[in-house]
């Protein structure tokens, strides 16, 4: 759906620049181009979000589930380390040959 509005949007600001501007064709052209490529950019930065928060909701899902984690070579699990919701990030447990150490979620796998 967002796909259609974008491309209505960019065919909405063409016909606006062809009917009621005095550019010529390559202006026009131009002009179209550049707003096709932010329109473009949006929408690539939407689906690289969405992408980043799926894999963040999957890696706190398998931590609750008490699945196996890898975060830089390292097997993240319930007895050494807990999880920090707020930042998305592992910490070590203190007495435990991790104490202190902090993984992103973004880090794991």
């Amino acid at each position: 759906m967002g796909y259609i509005l974008g491309l209505l949007v960019v065919i909405l600001f063409f016909a606006a620049m062809h009917y009621f501007t005095e550019l010529n064709i390559a202006q026009k052209a131009g002009a179209t181009l550049f707003f096709v490529l932010i329109v473009g950019g949006a929408f690539y930065y939407n689906r690289y979000q969405n992408m980043q928060r799926e894999h963040i909701t999957d890696i706190a899902l398998k931590f609750e589930q008490n699945k196996k984690i890898i975060c830089d070579g390292i097997e993240i699990d319930q007895k050494n380390f807990t999880e920090s919701v707020g930042t998305y990030t592992f910490i070590g447990k203190e007495n435990t040959q991790h104490a202190g150490r902090m993984f992103s979620f973004e880090q794991c796998q």
